[in-house]
């Protein structure tokens, strides 16, 4: 995961792992501070994970950027 310091945005791109990444994805908004955003970057909209971000207390922004790529930035609320 990379950090982008001036925006306080970490990045997950999970198109680099290694089968399901539920569990790398539920870890790393563990790890986020509340004045920081997560942006997961899959090669298509995530759906079914929205309303697990909803239940734990994530709003999103979700944006296709690319025929395969989207970005999801992930915030608490």
């Amino acid at each position: 995961m990379s950090t982008d310091s001036q925006g306080g945005v970490r990045e997950l791109d999970v198109r680099r792992v290694e089968g399901e990444p539920f569990s790398d994805i539920m870890a790393a908004l563990d790890d986020i501070g509340d004045d920081e955003r997560l942006r997961l970057v899959n090669s298509f909209e995530p759906v079914p994970l929205y309303g697990v971000l909803e239940d734990r207390g994530f709003s999103y922004d979700a944006e296709q950027v690319a025929d395969e790529e989207w970005h999801v930035t992930v915030r608490p609320e």
